[in-house]
């Protein structure tokens, strides 16, 4: 499953350089499925809505840091543990029950987001 922060996130921004899809974006910051990924034209999402890569999409937080659900792959093929949750110093870092995927599956976006 994605991982997001929660409300007690104290905005200290020490996850957002931890990720290597850069699916973590400061509150009020708009994001891009092609933002530091290899990504280019349509890309399905996990709701099976199909959109281009570089469009740009509304924050999910305008107060705090968040974590996209599409690009978030739980750090899976780069690293032991996600890395947001390792440096996170309020544990604010936690599995998104909305967002229950299998290893396979997480690899699969991996490889998707980074030909």
């Amino acid at each position: 499953m994605a991982i997001k922060i929660t409300d007690e996130c104290i905005n200290c921004g020490a996850c957002e350089p931890e990720c290597p899809n850069n699916a973590i974006y400061e509150g009020g910051v708009e994001w891009a499925l092609a933002d530091g990924t290899s990504l280019k034209g349509a890309f399905t999402l996990m709701d099976g809505s199909v959109v281009n890569s570089d469009d740009r999409f509304a924050p999910i937080s305008v107060d705090t840091y968040y974590i996209v659900p599409n690009k978030c792959t739980e750090c899976q093929g780069f690293h032991e543990e996600p890395q947001c949750a390792a440096v996170c110093p309020v544990d604010c870092c936690v599995p998104d029950e909305m967002y229950e995927e299998t290893v396979e599956q997480l690899m699969e976006k991996k490889e998707k987001l980074h030909l």
